[in-house]
């Protein structure tokens, strides 16, 4: 995995939002290869530390390679960011001066086929963002009942097609078991209109991104990592939070807007609306033309110990 070949998406805006200082903590809940942790430690020279998380091993050892001129101020630990308190009781800090979640799949995952979480390359069905323990997407795609499959397709995945899909996942698996991504690919493609085929997504897309999502239990990890750090963020700390799709993006907006609305003198979002990539960088980096960036302030003075949503 090269890291010149990866781009963090909205790395300006993110520093400027987190504004990164001097002595300060913070926190990046989904490290990947390092790039906007790298950039928050070069504006918080020369005591600032980081700490950082992933569920990814691959992710942790790159972004250890990536990050080791700055060994003594970080810490990193492969864990899932539900656990965010866990981590800065391991890492031995209260609280946290800036957050930041880059939800999604990088790239460089994308392009490791024994990942399983590509329709355009052939490996095994896994999509585990920790391929070491889990469910991979086999075991769901094999063994769930036709129903539960065309919801995880229609709710996760969005797709319109669900039920036929499902179907036809059902069908084909009384044969033999799907295996890997192109035997996925290959039942969606089939199964879908002829017209819907050759559209701007690929077919599979969306059926990809729901069964990743299931696999991981990617909302719910979500909702429950947003509580967790509400709980850890520094009075005058903010929490940035880049999603890629419209079911993270909601979970993001309503878990601020009930914290702001629950307790407006200690909540403020800084984000009317979200911040989205400029037309240079969706050019530049196309995996960007869909990040939506949302940012959370917890009110400077507010003690700690008291919760916005009690």
């Amino acid at each position: 995995m090269d890291n010149s070949i990866h781009v963090p998406v909205l790395l300006e805006e993110v520093v400027t939002w987190l504004q990164p200082r001097a002595q300060g903590c913070y926190l990046d809940c989904t490290i990947g290869l390092g790039g906007t942790a790298e950039q928050i430690l070069k504006s918080s020279t020369p005591d600032g530390v980081l700490i950082g998380i992933d569920l990814d091993p691959h992710a942790i050892a790159h972004a250890q390679t990536r990050l080791q001129a700055y060994e003594s101020r970080v810490s990193l630990f492969c864990e899932n960011f539900q656990r965010v308190k866990s981590v800065m009781t391991l890492a031995n800090r209260d609280n946290a001066d800036g957050i930041l979640f880059d939800l999604g799949v990088s790239s460089a995952q994308l392009d490791r086929p024994e990942r399983g979480l590509s329709f355009q390359q052939d490996g095994p069905l896994d999509m585990r963002m920790n391929p070491t323990h889990g469910q991979t997407a086999e075991d769901l795609v094999n063994t769930l009942p036709e129903t539960q499959l065309a919801n995880i397709i229609h709710e996760l995945g969005e797709e319109r097609y669900s039920r036929r899909i499902a179907r036809a996942i059902v069908r084909v698996r009384r044969q033999a078991p799907l295996r890997t991504t192109m035997d996925l690919s290959r039942v969606i493609r089939q199964s879908v209109p002829q017209s819907y085929r050759h559209g701007r997504l690929h077919p599979a897309t969306r059926t990809f991104q729901a069964f990743r999502m299931a696999v991981n239990d990617e909302l719910d990890a979500l909702k429950t990592g947003l509580d967790e750090v509400v709980d850890v963020l520094a009075p005058g700390g903010r929490l940035c939070v880049i999603s890629f799709h419209s079911l993270e993006d909601r979970v993001v907006k309503q878990t601020f807007r009930r914290l702001a609305h629950e307790a407006p003198d200690h909540w403020t979002i800084l984000t009317k609306k979200p911040v989205s990539p400029s037309l240079q960088e969706r050019r530049v980096n196309p995996r960007a033309r869909s990040a939506k960036l949302r940012v959370l302030e917890r009110t400077p003075g507010w003690g700690d110990g008291q919760r916005g949503h009690a």
